[in-house]
């Protein structure tokens, strides 16, 4: 296996430093992909966190599953990590880079691009060629929290199939996004699935648990390892929608993220600061929360629940 002209030998476990790109103090903003390669044939598996920089979770499944040494001992194949991509991000607790854009919205991207088409570049041209399948660990934007759940293309049947034997409690099948890592995985016929576990720049004991859990079961499967790991089934979905403030104040949640409600049931209230009225806001079919806001002060049409049916 070659990366950057750096070649990693069967049996060697090594970090391979990908330089990306100045910034304008002369920080040097680089990827480093710690590989993991068994003597024995078998499948490339590509694990990466912190595509948003503000997404911590993500950075520590991958970081812990790193540190307990899951990788260090593989029966075959090979295991990349990247647990950090967007390092710009992760330091100014920021999403984006510092052109405001988004490495998630920038593949294949360009080596003579944008800061976040130069990382985009950077894993399109020496990543994805080599490797055969990829978890991808994300967390809910800004204040949302996402429940712990797996994204995977509805057309791809290899994707499904990942999304099923990583078996997190969630599979919901989804399109792909324009210029996103997973469809230039799609692209190159790599199987990518996105996992989406806690909240931004907060860490979740249930979502890093239930990533880790899916890692293993992932490897366990393709005979890679054979680490004990709870099994689950999945509940999937096709079907998605926002329930959406109906008016202003201080919405008080009475429902959250993992918690299934029935057709009318109180999932929560708007209040009105300056008088005693209240707008309930109430499930408009059976439905799984599977993300919620936690911001409090919203505005008329304000996404407040993401439910699944």
């Amino acid at each position: 296996m070659e990366i950057n002209n750096t070649i990693i030998e069967p049996g060697t476990n090594t970090t391979i430093e990908l330089n990306v790109s100045k910034l304008p103090s002369g920080t040097v903003i680089s990827l480093y992909a710690h590989v993991f390669r068994s003597k024995k044939p078998g499948p490339t598996i590509l694990i990466t966190g912190g595509v948003h920089g503000d997404e911590i979770n993500g950075v520590e499944i991958v970081r812990r599953a790193v540190a307990q040494k899951l990788f260090n001992k593989l029966k075959c194949g090979t295991v990349i990590t990247i647990p950090l991509v967007n390092l710009y991000g992760f330091n100014n607790f920021s999403r984006d880079l510092p052109d405001g854009k988004d490495v998630n919205r920038s593949f294949p991207g360009s080596h003579i691009g944008s800061l976040a088409a130069r990382v985009a570049s950077t894993i399109t041209r020496h990543i994805i060629p080599i490797v055969d399948m990829g978890i991808d660990f994300h967390t809910g934007g800004s204040s949302i929290y996402n429940y712990p759940q797996i994204r995977a293309n509805s057309e791809d049947a290899a994707s499904i199939a990942l999304a099923n034997i990583f078996a997190p409690p969630l599979i919901l099948e989804s399109g792909l996004l324009a210029k996103s890592f997973r469809k230039e995985c799609f692209k190159h016929n790599v199987p990518m699935v996105v996992f989406e576990g806690g909240e931004s720049l907060r860490i979740d004991a249930l979502s890093i648990t239930e990533g880790i859990n899916g890692i293993k079961r992932v490897l366990n499967h393709y005979q890679m390892t054979a680490d004990e790991v709870p099994v689950q089934k999945p509940v999937t979905y096709q079907s998605q929608t926002w329930m959406r403030a109906t008016a202003s104040g201080i919405f008080v949640a009475q429902k959250q993220s993992g918690e299934w409600v029935k057709k009318g049931e109180l999932m929560g209230y708007i209040t009105d600061p300056y008088t005693s009225k209240i707008h309930k806001v109430t499930a408009k079919r059976d439905a799984f929360i599977f993300g919620h806001d936690n911001k409090s002060v919203v505005n008329v049409g304000k996404a407040l629940f993401h439910i699944c049916y």
